[in-house]
């Protein structure tokens, strides 16, 4: 696979607590030259983001994140500010302790909510896949599913683990013809990113490719 067809799936993130201005401004520099499907970024950074890149790749942007256990009203918030913002994409965080208690019908429900929110935006529901059993990652695959969202996703990245083939494999068999995957966190290579695209990802969460990419352009030109 082109390299130019993999970044047609990549999320280029940046959710770094320290990230600055000046950091995000790169991010969306190297988002717009290289076609990436959007650029991932902290709700704070959202409007100006939007501002700056002026059409030129979508905003993305994370609630509930990282941990998911703030309420679903503040979740429903935050979505709307981050619409009001400028986003186009939104990736929410489940509550995970619901999942575990076996709260479902609340998970659903406030995914629902999210969605209902987002409209015709895209929401991508993260279900720390790390932090799950194979049974728990199955029914959030359902769940996600009846609630009408239309990705799921591995991992925020901020926890123990990202995503694995293994998890990729097991959320396409499990998920809806209405939902897609996205492979979220760890991954570091080019090799990795199309491995999980031949696996059924339809989209890639991460802040490595384009810098393994522009390493390489790098040393071509030296």
């Amino acid at each position: 696979m082109k390299t130019e067809e993999i970044m047609k799936y990549v999320d280029h993130t940046l959710l770094a607590q320290t990230a600055t201005w000046d950091e995000i401004k790169v991010v969306c520099d190297d988002a717009m030259h290289y076609g990436v499907a959007s650029v991932m970024i902290p709700p704070c950074y959202v409007k100006p983001a939007y501002d700056y890149v002026k059409g030129g790749v979508k905003v993305a942007t994370v609630i509930g994140f990282p941990n998911g256990n703030c309420t679903t009203a503040t979740k429903v918030f935050e979505a709307k500010d981050a619409l009001a913002n400028g986003a186009a994409e939104i990736d929410m965080v489940i509550n995970i302790g619901w999942l575990k208690d076996k709260k479902y019908d609340e998970v659903e429900q406030e995914i629902r909510a999210l969605k209902e929110a987002a409209g015709e935006h895209v929401l991508k529901v993260i279900i720390e896949t790390c932090l799950l059993t194979d049974e728990e990652k199955i029914k959030a695959c359902e769940i996600v599913t009846k609630a009408g969202a239309d990705y799921i996703k591995t991992s925020t990245g901020f926890s123990t683990g990202g995503a694995t083939f293994d998890d990729i494999k097991l959320m396409v068999e499990h998920v809806g013809e209405n939902v897609k995957v996205k492979a979220s966190g760890g991954i570091s290579s080019l090799e990795d990113a199309e491995k999980y695209i031949e696996l059924g990802a339809e989209r890639l969460g991460t802040s490595r490719i384009i810098k393994i990419v522009k390493g390489q352009e790098s040393s071509d030109n030296y």
